[in-house]
């Protein structure tokens, strides 16, 4: 049948071959004389002027518990559940987290200043005498006395600049009060290159 419909639009003076397609249009960088570089030194002052809260990321994997320090955590997506947070390609916690496959945010009080610092170092035993239970979805270590958790799967990565994008599905979260404990107090703040706290 495929043989008489060739013949018939051979006869009919259709053509039987496809058209070449148009080249692709040649994709290139902005050039040095379109726009000056940002300066990052200059990017990051600006930027500073956002003020965020601070969180600490952990997970639990066959070397056992791991986390670090992360400012750039935000929630995502309503339906489905999703947050993301941003992680400098130069992790050396990153492969930890990516191999677990899972997640647990710990937000950060006003009063766990130290305890962000300890775990913004490298080369550290980041979790010495760090109080911790396990989250309820995923095992994640989920920090003692954090006003907030949020328990999560990996869902994408996502490449941006010298940073990657994780995206996580919620499974579970909630706060200390809703597990038995005090209710949540002021969130730690960081702005300016500084830490924070409400005031008024």
């Amino acid at each position: 049948m495929a043989a008489t419909a060739v013949r018939y639009l051979r006869s009919a003076g259709s053509p039987t071959a496809v058209e070449p397609l148009l080249p692709r249009p040649r994709l290139r960088a902005v050039g040095e004389d379109e726009r000056l570089p940002v300066d990052p030194a200059e990017f990051r002052r600006v930027l500073g002027h956002f003020a965020s809260g601070v969180t600490v990321v952990t997970a639990l994997d066959p070397d056992g518990p791991t986390g670090f320090a992360c400012q750039s955590f935000a929630s995502l997506s309503l339906d489905p559940p999703l947050v993301a947070f941003m992680v400098a390609r130069t992790s050396t916690t990153w492969p930890r987290l990516a191999r677990a496959g899972v997640f647990c945010v710990n937000v950060l009080g006003a009063d766990q200043r130290e305890l962000c610092l300890g775990f913004a170092k490298s080369g550290t035993d980041k979790f010495a005498g760090v109080p911790y239970d396990a989250a309820p979805a995923t095992g994640s270590p989920r920090l003692t006395g954090a006003p907030a958790w949020i328990d999560c799967t990996i869902s994408t990565v996502h490449t941006g600049g010298d940073h990657l994008i994780v995206v996580g599905r919620v499974e579970a979260l909630g706060t200390p009060a809703e597990d038995g404990g005090a209710a949540a107090g002021e969130p730690l703040l960081f702005h300016r290159g500084r830490f924070g706290r409400f005031s008024g």
